[in-house]
């Protein structure tokens, strides 16, 4: 009995000596593990930051004429077809004008009608009123002449008593009768000429002026012209095709001469500034790049499909007779270029409550150190305050373990 008591006993501290074993060879295990956690180290250094951003952007002429049709018509004749270089005032399309011109006409007699309507008003009216109204002025003239002659004659004799003060008074109102008939007629021809009537004139005059002067713009836009030396790159319309008046007829363009319009996020948009360089890349031609600069600001933000964006204007300095219109391209903008500044790689910060640290590696330990920050871009970090050039900091353990303040590192080449 005694014996299977020991046996027992034996086996249970066997047992829990087995597993106090175990445990320790673990926790040893941890301690070895925790002691050497291999990391992979990089040297703080003073070198050049440049911060790229990139977007895309759509390819546009610097200086574009759009042809649009000045009335709904035919297309009567094209003279080009697309990718034909032009002349300065080359012919290049011409539209059915004959409404056009009947329009035309019947401006030009509204205006022949205005400015005689206007003539006549500032005149006084028609020419058989004016005049019936300038012969009755004329005749009380006479007869005041005459009543004020009368009138003095009467005044010498009635001094030596051949004339009584009854005819005299008579004579007197008869003069004041014909000048008081002729301020009359003075009035009413003054009265022809109505200002009110007159601007109304002016008015229809000068709105037949617009009118002819349009028709014969409209006679004048059937006929298209290269307004300067280009290229003929878009033609949407055939010949004897109908189009809506707007519509578009013809693009042309120096094509030699091309720009960008950029769309940069709105986060972007701080960074940017005038003049910063520009490498344009087209996915048609991949092993050619394109130079240039930020030629104007984004003034605004604006949706772009998913997008909120602010359009820059992209200047192409190298030679663009590759880059078609309305092509897609992506942009590369240098929004940063830091000269001898202290950088590490941006895989070795870190941030807590938005504090920036880094961990150095010092006498096989990691020490947490604090630093401030500058710029960055996809791969490095700028270091303004913190760190010395030479100094060593851990960008992370090789096993995925985390990084800790006062944990023995060995260093992984």
């Amino acid at each position: 009995m005694a014996t299977n008591v020991f046996q027992k006993f034996r086996s249970a501290a066997l047992i829990t000596g087995f597993v106090v074993a175990i445990i320790l060879i673990f926790i040893a295990a941890r301690i070895l593990l925790r002691s050497n956690l291999p990391v992979r180290v990089a040297t703080a250094r003073i070198g050049d930051l440049i911060t790229p951003a990139s977007t895309n952007g759509k390819v546009q002429p610097q200086v574009n004429f759009e042809a649009h049709a000045p009335f709904s018509g035919v297309v009567k004749n094209l003279y080009v077809h697309q990718g034909e270089h032009v002349k300065r005032g080359q012919l290049l399309l011409t539209m059915d004008d004959s409404q056009a011109k009947a329009n035309l006409a019947s401006a030009y007699a509204g205006l022949k009608g205005a400015q005689a309507s206007y003539d006549m008003v500032v005149a006084g009216g028609p020419a058989e009123k004016r005049l019936a109204l300038t012969s009755q002025i004329s005749g009380a003239q006479i007869q005041l002449t005459q009543a004020q002659n009368s009138l003095d004659a009467l005044k010498k004799l009635e001094t030596t008593g051949a004339a009584s003060p009854s005819e005299v008074s008579s004579a007197q109102q008869q003069v004041t009768a014909d000048q008081s008939a002729l301020q009359g007629l003075e009035q009413r021809q003054k009265a022809l000429v109505n200002p009110l009537d007159v601007a109304h004139a002016k008015a229809a005059l000068q709105q037949a002026q617009e009118a002819y002067q349009a028709a014969k713009t409209v006679i004048s836009q059937s006929n298209v012209r290269a307004p300067f030396a280009g290229t003929v790159y878009n033609i949407p319309v055939s010949k004897t095709e109908f189009v809506q008046g707007g519509s578009l007829l013809l693009d042309v363009a120096n094509l030699d001469h091309m720009q960008v319009m950029a769309y940069f996020d709105e986060p972007e948009i701080g960074k940017l500034a005038l003049n910063q360089p520009v490498v344009i890349h087209w996915d048609a031609k991949p092993n050619t790049t394109w130079k240039g600069h930020i030629a104007r600001m984004p003034s605004t933000v604006i949706n772009y499909g998913t997008r909120y964006v602010g359009e820059a204007l992209v200047a192409i300095d190298s030679k663009s007779g590759d880059l078609i219109p309305d092509t897609n391209v992506t942009l590369t903008v240098t929004v940063a270029n830091l000269k001898n500044v202290l950088i590490v790689p941006r895989e070795a910060l870190h941030i807590e409550q938005g504090k920036p640290y880094v961990y150095r590696v010092v006498k096989g330990k990691l020490r947490r150190t604090p630093v401030t920050v500058g710029e960055l871009n996809l791969t490095d970090v700028q270091i303004k305050s913190g760190l010395k050039s030479g100094q060593v900091v851990a960008l992370g353990a090789t096993n995925g373990q985390p990084l800790g303040d006062g944990l023995p590192v060995k260093v992984e080449k």
